[in-house]
């Protein structure tokens, strides 16, 4: 396994060989190298090898150390694995739920979805055709009567003994097996216990059977994405699609039977848009690798349960050679062998499927390009509004990729948890993984001049230290001449240029559209209008600085209100916290209470009322 480092020994590209010096001189002797390995080589400085024991081993290691060092010149993934599941607890009267996370084994899941929606939907369909429980164990214990979900029979109330376990069992069981594909099965024992039901004269309850068979045919004619006949299981469909030097790779999900949606994915790592662009399958493969392989956690139970029997691809996989040669494989054999042992059975490739499962090949490549149309669509806006940005401010750039925003914020209530946000905008997108928060300490409760020059004294201290890349050309914040100066003063403290700050004034009647860009070095400020690309894009920034700050001074304070002051003061237990509380009303009054007053109290010493008193005060 190989490792290529640019003069600044910054990682370019991680890769394996079986034969070190046929694979890497080739990317020096071949003439005819794609733009994004031409360019990758003109930057190759050193090289680094880890020598395993076998070429399964260097794939394992090869996409651990993608996933880590994000190379620029490997084709990236995003790498998330937090889909959403359906869960049934492990309870005597089992709940049923949506699940992120870790899979716990006294709980049964199926999925993975790709999406809420398709976990929401699926909740639905279970809850109106078999009833099940979704209120939380708190709520379900301390029950008297039916819930309004009973009402709108959505529920059986097994709270308050409307069926026995037995019966509910029974319904958990039908919905498992219909979460696990066996339609026939489940109709055809709902149509039994309505013909028993009223051969005895049971009609009530043959009622009921027979409008939950009715609604779960209703279901299943609706999911026009279902499978005809059984057996399907469960199958990944992923489908690679290129437009306009734009490559997205989909990905659609097929849980017993039932198509749950897709996922879009852009690849990272492409760094030629006019030139040639790696082939289909070298995305695939990639794609493959870093979706399902275990990852460095070795979190294999969760990634055990995301691996299908059957993936159907839109091209065949293949491998490379060390001397540069294409082997078509159908798929690699290291990553075949890797995809069955992390499964723990046999994982079928297929790229020419035929009857149902060609139809659900064939969406998947048409949503890949309804995701790169709309993608192109949404860039082009935001390419619009940061070239827009970037000449009102009279930016000096080469290129749109260098433009980067940092907006500031601070969040309080009334002087509480007072918060200040940092976001960042960059490579024309709003950049989640840089966003930062700070505490802010040691100022007057309210006092936002001073929080901002706290904030920004924090996030600047150490900017001769920072690369290139990740200085601001523009330091947005949300205010108006106070903080604007207050971010002047800060900055030529620092030695900073003061031309970086933006005040984002509001308009009047705060009315969005209305504000005013405000500057520190002496230009004029300036009023764009409701109309301007450049104030859509500043105010897409603030706003999202605002959500941010308001998001972590909520759990801030939340955080901070569960903890009562009297529960820090030593020699305050339960019983003499909960005497004082009766006796004046609450905290507020026993802050307002004398030490006399608080002496007074059963178990209160003066002594501790002396304590109580300064603590609080």
């Amino acid at each position: 396994m190989y490792r290529f480092f640019d003069e600044a020994s910054q990682i370019l590209y991680v890769g394996k060989a079986r034969n070190l010096k046929k694979r890497v001189s080739s990317y020096f002797q071949s003439k005819q190298l794609s733009p994004r390995i031409a360019l990758m080589v003109g930057k190759i400085a050193r090289y680094e090898t880890t020598v395993t024991r076998t070429e399964t081993e260097a794939l394992l290691l090869e996409n651990n150390l993608i996933k880590e060092l994000a190379p620029p010149f490997n084709i990236l993934f995003r790498d998330d694995k937090s889909y959403p599941y359906v869960m049934l607890t492990g309870h005597e009267f089992p709940r049923l739920a949506s699940y992120r996370g870790k899979v716990d084994k006294r709980n049964h899941y199926f999925g993975p979805f790709p999406n809420s929606w398709a976990v929401r939907n699926s909740v639905q369909i279970l809850q109106k055709v078999f009833r099940l429980r979704t209120c939380e164990d708190s709520v379900f214990k301390n029950r008297s009567r039916p819930c309004l979900l009973h009402q709108i029979h959505r529920c059986s109330a097994p709270c308050v003994g409307r069926l026995s376990v037995q019966q509910y069992g029974q319904d958990v069981a039908q919905a498992t097996r219909f979460l696990e594909g066996d339609h026939t099965s489940v109709l055809s024992e709902l149509e039994r216990e309505m013909h028993l039901h009223s051969d005895a004269m049971e009609f009530e309850m043959a009622a009921v059977l027979r409008d939950r068979i009715a609604d779960l045919s209703g279901v299943l004619q609706q999911q026009s994405m279902d499978t005809v006949a059984d057996g399907e299981g469960d199958v990944d469909i992923i489908a690679v699609a290129e437009m306009e030097g734009v490559i997205c790779v989909n990905l659609a999900m097929v849980r017993g039977g039932r198509h749950l949606g897709d996922r879009a994915y852009f690849p990272k790592g492409l760094r030629s848009t006019s030139g040639e662009l790696p082939p289909a399958p070298e995305i695939l493969e990639a794609f493959i690798a870093q979706h399902y392989l275990e990852d460095k956690e070795g979190d294999a139970g969760l990634n055990a349960k995301l691996i299908p029997p059957v993936l159907i691809l839109n091209h065949a996989l293949q491998t490379a050679a060390d001397d540069g040669a294409v082997i078509p494989e159908s798929p690699p054999e290291s990553l075949h062998d890797l995809l069955n042992t992390q499964a723990g059975r046999k994982v079928t490739f297929l790229h020419q499927p035929q009857g149902q499962r060609r139809h659900w090949l064939s969406m998947a490549e048409g949503n890949a390009k309804i995701a790169i149309a709309k993608r192109l669509v949404e860039t082009g806006g935001q390419l619009a509004r940061a070239r827009a940005l970037a000449d009102i401010l009279a930016l000096e750039l080469e290129s749109l990729e260098q433009l980067r925003i940092e907006c500031f914020d601070i969040s309080h209530t009334s002087g509480e948890a007072t918060q200040a946000s940092c976001v960042v905008y960059a490579k024309n997108a709003m950049q989640s993984s840089e966003y930062r928060r700070f505490n802010i300490n040691g100022i007057t409760p309210g006092d936002d001049y001073a929080a901002m020059r706290q904030v920004l004294q924090r996030r600047y201290a150490n900017f001769q230290e920072l690369p290139v890349e990740k200085m601001p050309q523009v330091i947005l914040v949300d205010g108006g001449k106070g903080q604007v100066e207050m971010a002047r003063q800060v900055l030529s403290e620092f030695g900073m240029d003061i031309g970086l700050i933006v005040g984002v004034a509001k308009g009047e009647g705060r009315k969005v559209g209305l504000e005013a860009l405000i500057f520190a070095d002496g230009r004029p400020a300036l009023e764009l209008g409701i109309g301007s690309p450049a104030l859509l894009l500043v105010a897409q920034i603030r706003d999202e600085a605002h959500r941010f700050a308001i998001t972590g001074m909520r759990a801030k304070r939340a955080k901070a209100r569960t903890v009562s002051r009297l529960e820090e003061i030593e020699g305050i237990g339960a019983k003499r916290r909960q005497k004082l509380l009766a006796r004046f009303g609450g905290l507020r009054g026993v802050a307002s209470a004398t030490i006399e007053e608080l002496a007074g109290v059963e178990g209160i010493s003066t002594a501790l009322a002396e304590q109580i008193y300064q603590q609080l005060h």
